[in-house]
């Protein structure tokens, strides 16, 4: 054999190796070949991972990266081949290599433990074990932006999943590194650097004080307004994540003059991004009235209400509870709400949403507004929502949580309501439990107000009181008593049941003179 043939011999070697691992690599970017591929035997013993493993040691780079990124691609589709790789013990091979190769292998080895990691803690902390993130944050050092972005990638996958695994990032020394991202000009590159602080900050108030702490909250605040849509739903994500956890780290972020800005964010097109802007604003107002009193002064009451007119299900649901969680704090701040049309707008999410958990949400949010003062209550009542509360609880198809939270809403607000048209309109139709709070109400209001008794008897309020059946003694019994003993002792009796029947015998033994 000459020596132009071992050469053609040796090149063809090379280029089926590389037509194989491209192959597969192709193949494995269409879900629809992934089970193909987990069932292919290529030798009697030996299926795609186990001929994959050892181009990973090619001597030629194309390959290795070609192998590299076709694990990656199947690993991504599928948990069991995800989890395959693991017991193949390729993880290892993969961080070895990590650090020696060139830019092309690190970023598809960086996609490979991404993919491993995102299916589930357990093998995330194969990733972890390996020695993973310790070589991920090395790549976060590497001048070109593609490796960094495909590493940060990895440590988001892995961050998400529990504390344990968001403080191994931390303890790799990633935060200060993300943070260093955020300041890239690349605009992907920021986009998942603010994702993994997102991520990480979500656990626990001291991962997210270590986020803090490494400068992020000032690099994030600078980037709310910019005009990449994606990197603003991050940016937004990241500040809520670390506003929920504390007093301290909300004030934080309010300081960075994140607000009013913000507001202007909720007219974004994007509905995600509006939707991390009113995450945001919950998060902060949930902790005191002072931080609730800094949103409702930026007018973040009214951007919220419309904002709500504009949404449709889930997007409602942080808008209903930031509501709620203002008007909670104090009578002023649920009397802002009530000013800004906030009612009006709950009632129609009441009518048009059908998704439980979110009327259950917007129950409780009308609870909070009206349960202050007689004031709020006659609001909530003007607005026709108590009805609506009395029919969400008392409907068998409600959930559990929707029928609690619209009962201890109604009862609350019935216990400060005075407006007597709206609660005689309850007495017909409320279960025993709500209709003593109705009559005690009446029984608070009937003794000092003499227009209100007229208007109690002629409208049937009076007749419908004495036909409730009360046990002798009982607290619903001694408001029924409080009431009766506001009228004359015949009108009470002339509206009494069977009274008609006593007449009539009383007609029949009547004999005229």
């Amino acid at each position: 054999m000459t020596q132009r043939q071992i050469v053609q011999v040796f090149e063809q070697y090379n280029k089926s190796r590389m037509q194989f691992v491209q192959t597969v690599a192709d193949l494995a970017d269409r879900p629809q070949n992934i089970e193909i591929l987990q069932k292919a035997a290529f030798t009697p013993a030996k299926g795609v991972m186990s001929m994959l493993r050892p181009l990973m040691l090619d001597v030629v780079p194309g390959i290795q990266q070609k192998a590299a990124l076709a694990l990656g691609r199947l690993a991504d589709h599928n948990p069991d081949l995800a989890e395959s790789l693991v017991k193949e013990d390729i993880l290892p091979q993969l961080i070895r290599s990590l650090t020696l190769q060139n830019r092309l292998y690190k970023k598809a080895a960086a996609f490979v433990l991404r993919a491993v990691a995102k299916h589930s803690p357990e093998l995330a902390q194969a990733v972890v074990t390996s020695g993973g993130v310790d070589a991920l944050v090395l790549c976060l050092e590497e001048f070109d932006p593609g490796v960094k972005e495909a590493a940060a990638w990895a440590l988001g996958y892995i961050a998400r999943h529990n504390e344990a695994l968001s403080q191994s990032i931390v303890d790799a020394g990633a935060v200060p590194m993300l943070v260093l991202c955020l300041l890239e000009p690349e605009i992907a590159l920021k986009r998942i650097a603010a994702s993994v602080l997102s991520d990480i900050s979500k656990h626990t108030p001291e991962l997210a004080q270590i986020v803090v702490e490494a400068g992020a909250i000032a690099h994030l605040a600078q980037m709310i307004l910019n005009p990449d849509t994606k990197l603003r739903r991050q940016v937004f994500s990241a500040l809520g994540q670390i506003s929920k956890h504390s007093v301290c780290l909300a004030e934080m972020v309010i300081e960075a003059d994140v607000f009013p800005a913000a507001m202007m964010c909720l007219r974004d097109p994007d509905e995600c991004v509006k939707k991390n802007v009113t995450i945001l604003m919950r998060e902060v107002v949930k902790h005191t009235p002072e931080l609730s009193q800094v949103i409702v002064n930026c007018g973040g009451t009214s951007e919220v209400i419309t904002y709500l007119g504009e949404s449709r299900g889930s997007l409602r649901l942080p808008g209903i509870m930031m509501l709620g969680y203002v008007a909670a704090h104090s009578e002023n701040l649920a009397m802002a709400v009530i000013l800004s049309q906030g009612l009006l707008q709950l009632a129609l999410c009441l009518s048009e949403e059908t998704e439980h958990h979110i009327k259950a949400a917007t129950a409780w949010c009308i609870g909070q507004i009206g349960h202050h003062t007689p004031v709020h209550a006659k609001a909530v009542a003007t607005a026709n929502l108590l009805p609506k509360l009395l029919l969400l609880y008392t409907d068998a198809g409600s959930s559990e949580d929707l029928q609690t939270k619209s009962k201890k809403s109604l009862k609350m607000i019935l216990q400060k309501c005075t407006f007597l048209p709206a609660l005689e309109s309850l007495l017909y139709d409320a279960p025993t439990n709500i209709i003593k709070h109705v009559v005690c109400q009446f029984s608070k209001v009937l003794p000092h107000d003499s227009q209100a008794r007229r208007q109690f008897v002629t409208s049937g309020g009076l007749k419908k009181v004495q036909e409730i059946q009360a046990e002798p003694g009982s607290p619903l019994q001694e408001h029924i008593n409080s009431i009766n003993s506001c009228f004359p002792e015949e009108i009470v009796r002339y509206y009494s049941p069977g009274y008609s029947e006593v007449l009539l015998e009383r007609l029949e033994s009547f004999k005229p003179s």
